[in-house]
């Protein structure tokens, strides 16, 4: 099963959570960030207000607690609106 976004809207997986710390410290499941940077899976096909200005296989960073989380065929994905995606990663 695919997914293909409507709209302005960007099918994103975010990256996984850190696990330890730098200086090696393991983190409990509550004390892990969320993940900001993500990677555009699909890209809806927009509207006339709002140009999509990512593509397939873009890093981008997401506002914090933005999108809707489904998941599809055991992948879990997040659905943001392009308004959603502050800057692309290079």
């Amino acid at each position: 099963m695919t997914i293909r976004p409507l709209q302005d809207r960007v099918v994103i997986k975010k990256a996984e959570a850190e696990e330890t710390t730098k200086s090696g410290i393991i983190l409990a499941g509550s004390a892990k960030e969320r993940p900001e940077v993500a990677e555009v899976m699909e890209v809806g096909p927009g509207n006339k207000d709002v140009s999509m200005s990512v593509k397939k296989g873009d890093k981008v960073l997401i506002s914090k607690y933005s999108g809707t989380e489904v998941k599809v065929d055991g992948e879990e994905y997040t659905i943001v609106k392009m308004d959603d995606i502050l800057a692309v990663v290079e």
